[in-house]
């Protein structure tokens, strides 16, 4: 069987398997396995768990489940809900300062559990009702959460990331402070949009009120004390203060990541047990439970990708589409353009998770030839799954914000969350031209890159 026929079959019944409705980990599985029998030595299938083992044997991996454990004790108590209701009290005096409240919220919220679907839920849960409340309309404030969720999976700690480290083999501090410059750009430009957003809304209800007395709560709102800005601080502080320790011990060159990983998880259990009282078993039962599920999940799928890459590796697939790419003799712009492109099509259907452990051996390669820095298209890689979070028609974000908030219909949702995709295609040009807005930052701290 020819090459070119061989890549068709394997990516044809990849696809074919996985619109099955097969879960993502088991159709990995089943295709590599499936193809490790009939175009593999008969040996290899005596080697499928020392495969495994051996690719998932990697000390940074282990700080997955630790992230997540950390993620889930912060993502399970109200501080998600305490950090949303200081955000809100101290920008309230700044025009749309509810609205950038949320995008900060879940900007600092995502920095400290590092998943989008918990930051969606844990500030969506306190944010989307309250800026309801205020007069946002329903598609307006679904997209503010939807939009300022996906920063889950660019600013440090990400999991993504993380992944993303282990399959490009590149430095994960580096890639974690490349995430910094990127997540501060986007905050700034969903706030600005935000602001933008509130003054049109703002406006159009003074109208209504003028020529028909309908009094919109735009209008109204609450004013906050200074003293009730200072009585919600205790409540937020420690969890700020954590995630700056945890940077510091990271870059600062005092831990691994791993270390940081498991510094980050037990303070994190300290702090909900004496700020918020969890501490008893029972408590503690829904984070480990639900750190187990997620992890279990992750690395299963974490394993089968990386069968699933050793399988097309072995068999020359990936190799002969990187060489087929370098043939095409594309400028360099145009090539990222294409793969950046095939990324955004594969965020349809899969997760990031699978997207990077399934492309990465292929995409490598023809943009390292061309002399492109993996590290900064490592943050631009990210940002296009952002994209992927928010844009329908499988957007893990709109359906979390559908769960949270059940009767804002699900075209509001999405039409609210269609700015913010412009938003971060801008960011993506702005990257482009600029890149020591992604490489800035790792290279001022730990020396040029390689």
């Amino acid at each position: 069987m020819s090459m070119l026929a061989l890549g068709l079959l394997f990516g044809g019944v990849t696809l074919v398997v996985m619109f099955s409705g097969m879960p993502i980990a088991f159709s990995l599985g089943a295709v590599a396995v499936g193809f490790m029998y009939f175009f593999m030595p008969a040996s290899s299938l005596d080697t499928v768990t020392q495969n495994v083992y051996e690719e998932m044997a990697s000390i940074t991996l282990l700080s997955i489940p630790l992230f997540i454990l950390k993620g889930a004790a912060i993502g399970r108590s109200n501080a998600g809900k305490d950090l949303y209701l200081a955000m809100h009290a101290w920008m309230q005096r700044i025009p749309g300062g509810l609205g950038i409240a949320n995008v900060f919220t879940c900007a600092l919220f995502a920095a400290m559990a590092g998943s989008s679907p918990a930051t969606c839920s844990a500030i969506g849960s306190a944010g989307i009702p309250e800026m309801r409340k205020r007069g946002y309309s329903p598609g307006f404030a679904a997209g503010i959460i939807a939009a300022g969720g996906t920063l889950g999976i660019l600013l440090p700690p990400s999991i993504t990331m993380i992944l993303y480290a282990v399959a490009a083999e590149q430095s994960l501090g580096r890639l974690f402070l490349a995430g910094i410059g990127p997540g501060i750009l986007l905050v700034t430009l969903f706030s600005l949009y935000a602001a933008y957003r509130f003054r049109r809304e703002v406006a159009a209800a003074q109208v209504a009120f003028d020529a028909h007395g309908h009094r919109s709560a735009y209008l109204e709102g609450e004013i906050y004390t200074l003293r009730k800005k200072v009585e919600m601080l205790p409540r937020v502080l420690p969890f700020v203060i954590l995630l700056i320790g945890v940077m510091v011990a990271l870059y600062g060159g005092f831990a691994t990541p791993s270390e940081t990983a498991g510094l980050g998880a037990v303070l994190a259990l300290a702090l909900i047990a004496m700020v918020y009282g969890i501490w008893r078993p029972a408590d503690l039962e829904p984070i480990l439970a639900a750190t187990v599920r997620e992890s279990t999940m992750l690395m299963f799928i974490i394993g089968m990708s990386l069968l699933f890459s050793y399988v097309m590796s072995y068999l020359h697939i990936s190799q002969s589409t990187a060489e087929w790419i370098v043939s095409l003799q594309l400028s360099r712009w145009m090539l990222l353009a294409v793969i950046l492109l095939f990324v955004v099509v594969l965020g349809f259907f899969l997760p990031p998770v699978s997207i990077i452990l399934m492309t990465v051996p292929i995409i490598l390669p023809p943009l390292k030839a061309a002399g492109f820095d993996l590290v900064w298209f490592g943050v631009l890689m990210t940002i296009v799954m952002e994209m992927g979070l928010i844009h329908p028609p499988v957007g893990l974000n709109i359906f979390v914000i559908k769960n949270i908030a059940p009767d804002i219909p699900l075209r509001d949702v999405i039409w609210g969350v269609m700015p913010f995709v412009g938003l971060m295609f801008l960011a993506i040009i702005l990257i482009c031209l600029l890149p020591a807005i992604a490489v800035g930052l790792p290279n001022a701290v730990m020396g040029p890159g390689r």
